[in-house]
Protein backbone atom coordinates (compact mmCIF):
# COMPACT_ATOMS: atom_id res chain seq x y z
CA UNK A 1 0.00 0.00 0.00
CA UNK A 2 2.70 2.85 0.66
CA UNK A 3 3.69 2.58 -2.71
CA UNK A 4 -0.15 3.91 -3.70
CA UNK A 5 0.85 6.46 -1.29
CA UNK A 6 3.55 7.81 -2.95
CA UNK A 7 6.43 5.10 -2.45
CA UNK A 8 8.63 4.53 0.40
CA UNK A 9 10.76 7.35 1.91
CA UNK A 10 12.33 4.79 4.52
CA UNK A 11 12.80 0.82 4.55
CA UNK A 12 11.44 1.01 8.07
CA UNK A 13 10.04 2.49 11.02
CA UNK A 14 11.69 3.26 14.07
CA UNK A 15 9.45 2.30 17.22
CA UNK A 16 8.89 2.44 21.07
CA UNK A 17 7.63 0.06 23.68
CA UNK A 18 6.13 0.18 26.93
CA UNK A 19 7.82 -0.44 29.96
CA UNK A 20 6.29 -0.52 33.53
CA UNK A 21 7.49 -1.17 37.31
CA UNK A 22 6.11 -2.02 40.59
CA UNK A 23 9.38 0.41 41.47
CA UNK A 24 11.81 2.53 39.74
CA UNK A 25 14.15 -0.64 39.86
CA UNK A 26 11.80 -2.75 38.13
CA UNK A 27 11.47 -0.51 35.34
CA UNK A 28 14.54 -0.09 34.71
CA UNK A 29 15.30 -3.58 33.95
CA UNK A 30 12.42 -3.61 31.60
CA UNK A 31 13.78 -0.76 30.29
CA UNK A 32 17.11 -2.52 29.76
CA UNK A 33 15.48 -5.67 28.31
CA UNK A 34 14.38 -3.33 24.92
CA UNK A 35 17.51 -1.69 25.27
CA UNK A 36 18.70 -5.32 24.46
CA UNK A 37 16.73 -5.94 21.71
CA UNK A 38 17.76 -2.93 19.86
CA UNK A 39 15.10 -0.53 20.78
CA UNK A 40 15.78 3.06 20.96
CA UNK A 41 12.79 4.70 22.46
CA UNK A 42 10.49 3.60 25.33
CA UNK A 43 7.61 4.63 27.07
CA UNK A 44 7.90 4.74 31.02
CA UNK A 45 5.25 4.87 33.48
CA UNK A 46 5.11 3.55 37.44
CA UNK A 47 2.41 1.64 38.34
CA UNK A 48 -0.25 2.10 35.61
CA UNK A 49 -1.53 5.46 34.11
CA UNK A 50 -1.68 8.12 37.31
CA UNK A 51 1.19 6.21 39.07
CA UNK A 52 1.01 3.47 41.62
CA UNK A 53 -3.30 2.60 41.92
CA UNK A 54 -2.69 1.69 45.67
CA UNK A 55 -4.39 4.66 47.48
CA UNK A 56 -6.88 3.45 50.12
CA UNK A 57 -10.68 4.71 49.68
CA UNK A 58 -12.73 5.35 51.64
CA UNK A 59 -15.45 3.02 53.30
CA UNK A 60 -18.28 2.59 50.63
CA UNK A 61 -16.54 3.39 47.97
CA UNK A 62 -17.22 1.31 44.61
CA UNK A 63 -14.04 -0.34 43.48
CA UNK A 64 -11.73 0.78 40.73
CA UNK A 65 -8.14 2.15 40.06
CA UNK A 66 -7.50 4.45 42.97
CA UNK A 67 -5.22 7.30 42.14
CA UNK A 68 -3.19 10.63 44.07
CA UNK A 69 -3.23 12.88 41.06
CA UNK A 70 -0.63 15.08 43.31
CA UNK A 71 1.45 11.85 44.67
CA UNK A 72 1.64 10.80 40.86
CA UNK A 73 2.64 13.96 39.63
CA UNK A 74 5.85 14.37 41.96
CA UNK A 75 7.02 10.42 41.15
CA UNK A 76 7.36 11.69 37.10
CA UNK A 77 10.20 13.43 37.32
CA UNK A 78 11.87 10.98 40.35
CA UNK A 79 11.30 8.24 37.91
CA UNK A 80 13.51 9.66 34.85
CA UNK A 81 16.16 11.21 37.06
CA UNK A 82 16.44 7.19 38.00
CA UNK A 83 16.59 6.00 34.61
CA UNK A 84 18.97 9.03 33.40
CA UNK A 85 21.30 8.39 36.12
CA UNK A 86 21.50 4.87 35.65
CA UNK A 87 20.42 4.08 31.78
CA UNK A 88 21.99 7.26 30.16
CA UNK A 89 21.72 9.98 28.00
CA UNK A 90 21.49 7.71 24.78
CA UNK A 91 17.80 6.13 25.58
CA UNK A 92 14.80 8.44 24.29
CA UNK A 93 12.19 8.64 26.87
CA UNK A 94 8.11 9.22 26.66
CA UNK A 95 5.68 9.23 28.95
CA UNK A 96 1.91 8.96 29.28
CA UNK A 97 0.16 11.29 31.43
CA UNK A 98 -3.21 9.96 30.35
CA UNK A 99 -5.56 13.20 31.09
CA UNK A 100 -4.74 11.98 34.46
CA UNK A 101 -3.62 15.90 35.65
CA UNK A 102 -5.52 19.31 35.96
CA UNK A 103 -4.06 22.46 34.16
CA UNK A 104 -2.26 23.46 36.64
CA UNK A 105 -0.42 20.38 37.50
CA UNK A 106 -0.08 19.13 33.59
CA UNK A 107 1.91 22.54 33.39
CA UNK A 108 4.06 21.85 36.16
CA UNK A 109 4.71 18.31 35.18
CA UNK A 110 5.96 19.24 31.79
CA UNK A 111 8.34 21.93 33.24
CA UNK A 112 9.35 19.59 35.82
CA UNK A 113 10.15 16.84 33.25
CA UNK A 114 12.79 19.15 30.85
CA UNK A 115 16.23 18.58 32.89
CA UNK A 116 15.48 15.03 31.47
CA UNK A 117 14.94 16.03 27.69
CA UNK A 118 11.72 13.71 26.98
CA UNK A 119 11.14 12.39 23.56
CA UNK A 120 7.53 13.70 24.29
CA UNK A 121 4.99 14.26 26.91
CA UNK A 122 1.88 12.19 25.72
CA UNK A 123 -2.29 13.41 26.27
CA UNK A 124 -1.32 16.21 29.27
CA UNK A 125 -4.50 17.47 29.06
CA UNK A 126 -7.82 16.10 27.60
CA UNK A 127 -8.74 17.07 23.90
CA UNK A 128 -10.88 20.33 24.70
CA UNK A 129 -8.55 22.14 26.52
CA UNK A 130 -7.08 23.95 24.20
CA UNK A 131 -5.90 27.03 27.03
CA UNK A 132 -4.45 24.38 28.78
CA UNK A 133 -2.27 23.46 26.30
CA UNK A 134 -1.08 27.31 25.25
CA UNK A 135 0.53 27.37 28.55
CA UNK A 136 2.21 24.48 28.17
CA UNK A 137 4.05 25.41 25.51
CA UNK A 138 4.40 29.11 26.94
CA UNK A 139 5.91 27.70 30.29
CA UNK A 140 8.03 24.95 28.75
CA UNK A 141 10.34 23.32 25.83
CA UNK A 142 8.68 19.90 26.80
CA UNK A 143 7.85 18.41 23.29
CA UNK A 144 4.14 17.31 23.28
CA UNK A 145 2.17 14.58 21.79
CA UNK A 146 -1.69 14.18 20.99
CA UNK A 147 -4.74 13.13 19.38
CA UNK A 148 -6.04 9.75 20.27
CA UNK A 149 -9.33 10.43 21.32
CA UNK A 150 -9.60 12.99 18.12
CA UNK A 151 -12.62 12.05 15.22
CA UNK A 152 -12.97 15.34 13.62
CA UNK A 153 -10.52 17.38 12.04
CA UNK A 154 -11.64 20.24 14.41
CA UNK A 155 -9.79 19.04 16.93
CA UNK A 156 -6.72 18.65 15.75
CA UNK A 157 -6.47 21.60 13.41
CA UNK A 158 -6.57 24.26 15.70
CA UNK A 159 -3.68 22.55 17.87
CA UNK A 160 -1.88 22.02 14.70
CA UNK A 161 -1.94 25.60 13.16
CA UNK A 162 -1.07 27.23 16.64
CA UNK A 163 1.99 25.32 16.90
CA UNK A 164 1.03 23.57 20.71
CA UNK A 165 1.83 20.12 19.93
CA UNK A 166 5.22 17.98 18.37
CA UNK A 167 3.76 14.82 17.93
CA UNK A 168 0.13 13.94 16.36
CA UNK A 169 -0.81 10.63 17.39
CA UNK A 170 -4.40 10.14 15.88
CA UNK A 171 -6.41 6.49 15.87
CA UNK A 172 -6.47 6.11 12.62
CA UNK A 173 -9.41 3.92 12.01
CA UNK A 174 -11.10 6.63 14.39
CA UNK A 175 -10.18 9.45 12.21
CA UNK A 176 -11.88 7.39 9.02
CA UNK A 177 -9.22 5.28 8.06
CA UNK A 178 -5.88 5.99 5.82
CA UNK A 179 -6.98 8.66 3.44
CA UNK A 180 -8.35 10.85 6.15
CA UNK A 181 -4.94 9.82 7.83
CA UNK A 182 -2.56 11.02 5.07
CA UNK A 183 -4.37 14.06 4.85
CA UNK A 184 -3.62 14.82 8.22
CA UNK A 185 -0.02 13.89 7.71
CA UNK A 186 0.10 16.31 4.93
CA UNK A 187 -1.00 19.33 7.09
CA UNK A 188 0.93 18.21 10.24
CA UNK A 189 4.12 18.42 7.58
CA UNK A 190 3.32 22.44 6.47
CA UNK A 191 3.64 23.25 10.75
CA UNK A 192 6.63 21.02 11.68
CA UNK A 193 4.87 18.26 13.83
CA UNK A 194 5.34 14.66 13.30
CA UNK A 195 3.62 11.37 13.69
CA UNK A 196 2.86 9.32 16.02
CA UNK A 197 0.22 6.88 15.20
CA UNK A 198 -2.22 5.02 18.47
CA UNK A 199 -0.40 1.72 18.67
CA UNK A 200 -1.51 0.13 21.80
CA UNK A 201 -1.92 -3.79 22.18
CA UNK A 202 -5.75 -4.09 21.25
CA UNK A 203 -5.05 -2.77 17.49
CA UNK A 204 -5.09 -6.10 15.61
CA UNK A 205 -2.27 -7.04 13.54
CA UNK A 206 -4.22 -5.28 10.42
CA UNK A 207 -4.33 -1.82 12.72
CA UNK A 208 -0.82 -1.90 12.94
CA UNK A 209 -0.04 -2.98 9.37
CA UNK A 210 -2.06 0.43 8.30
CA UNK A 211 0.24 2.38 10.32
CA UNK A 212 3.70 1.37 9.56
CA UNK A 213 2.52 1.34 5.75
CA UNK A 214 1.31 4.78 6.40
CA UNK A 215 4.80 5.70 8.31
CA UNK A 216 6.71 4.25 5.62
CA UNK A 217 5.65 6.60 3.07
CA UNK A 218 5.52 9.88 5.22
CA UNK A 219 8.12 12.28 4.81
CA UNK A 220 7.49 13.64 8.67
CA UNK A 221 6.78 10.61 10.60
CA UNK A 222 8.35 10.48 13.88
CA UNK A 223 7.88 7.38 15.96
CA UNK A 224 5.18 4.30 15.96
CA UNK A 225 3.82 3.00 18.64
CA UNK A 226 4.54 -0.88 18.87
CA UNK A 227 2.88 -3.93 20.16
CA UNK A 228 4.54 -7.50 19.92
CA UNK A 229 2.47 -10.17 18.99
CA UNK A 230 3.01 -13.74 19.77
CA UNK A 231 3.30 -16.31 18.10
CA UNK A 232 -0.64 -17.28 18.07
CA UNK A 233 -1.22 -14.17 16.92
CA UNK A 234 0.64 -14.29 13.81
CA UNK A 235 -0.27 -17.50 12.77
CA UNK A 236 -3.77 -15.76 12.70
CA UNK A 237 -2.70 -12.82 10.98
CA UNK A 238 -0.23 -14.19 8.65
CA UNK A 239 2.05 -11.51 6.92
CA UNK A 240 1.96 -9.34 10.62
CA UNK A 241 4.94 -6.44 10.55
CA UNK A 242 8.26 -8.01 11.87
CA UNK A 243 10.52 -6.01 14.23
CA UNK A 244 14.07 -6.02 14.39
CA UNK A 245 16.74 -4.28 16.46
CA UNK A 246 14.02 -1.17 16.95
CA UNK A 247 12.09 -0.79 13.48
CA UNK A 248 9.56 -2.45 11.66
CA UNK A 249 9.31 -3.66 8.65
CA UNK A 250 6.65 -4.38 5.97
CA UNK A 251 6.33 -7.69 3.76
CA UNK A 252 6.46 -7.09 0.07
CA UNK A 253 2.65 -8.39 -0.67
CA UNK A 254 -0.47 -6.69 -2.21
CA UNK A 255 -2.76 -4.04 0.06
CA UNK A 256 -1.61 -4.27 4.10
CA UNK A 257 0.27 -7.90 3.04
CA UNK A 258 -1.87 -9.32 6.15
CA UNK A 259 -3.91 -12.75 5.42
CA UNK A 260 -6.49 -13.37 8.32
CA UNK A 261 -6.75 -17.29 8.57
CA UNK A 262 -10.20 -17.49 9.53
CA UNK A 263 -10.93 -20.94 10.58
CA UNK A 264 -8.09 -20.17 13.09
CA UNK A 265 -9.55 -16.86 14.08
CA UNK A 266 -12.76 -18.65 15.11
CA UNK A 267 -11.07 -20.52 18.03
CA UNK A 268 -10.69 -17.19 19.38
CA UNK A 269 -14.01 -15.31 19.66
CA UNK A 270 -13.93 -11.93 21.08
CA UNK A 271 -14.22 -10.87 24.37
CA UNK A 272 -15.72 -7.89 25.86
CA UNK A 273 -13.78 -7.52 28.99
CA UNK A 274 -13.82 -4.11 30.90
CA UNK A 275 -10.18 -3.83 32.30
CA UNK A 276 -9.71 -2.17 36.03
CA UNK A 277 -7.38 0.19 34.63
CA UNK A 278 -10.29 2.26 32.83
CA UNK A 279 -12.13 2.52 35.93
CA UNK A 280 -10.17 5.41 36.97
CA UNK A 281 -10.72 6.93 40.64
CA UNK A 282 -9.78 10.02 42.86
CA UNK A 283 -8.74 9.48 46.27
CA UNK A 284 -12.64 10.39 47.54
CA UNK A 285 -13.84 7.64 45.14
CA UNK A 286 -14.56 10.55 42.68
CA UNK A 287 -14.25 9.14 38.81
CA UNK A 288 -11.72 10.75 36.89
CA UNK A 289 -10.59 10.17 33.27
CA UNK A 290 -10.37 6.91 32.13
Amino acid sequence: MYELLGGKVREAAAVYRHADGRDFSELEDNVRRYMADGIRHVRCQFGGYGGRHDVKPPEGALPGAYFDPDAYARSVPKMFEHIRVNVGEELELIHDIHERLSISEAVRLAKNVEPYRLFYLEDALAPEQLEGFKRIRAQCATPIAMGELFVHPMEWVPLISQGLIDFIRCHVSAIGGITPARKLAALSEAFGVRTAWHGPGDVSPIGHAANLHLNLATPNFGIQEWNQFSERAQEVFVGTPQLRQGYAFANEKPGLGIELNEALAAKYPCRNDLPEWTLARLPDGSPGRP
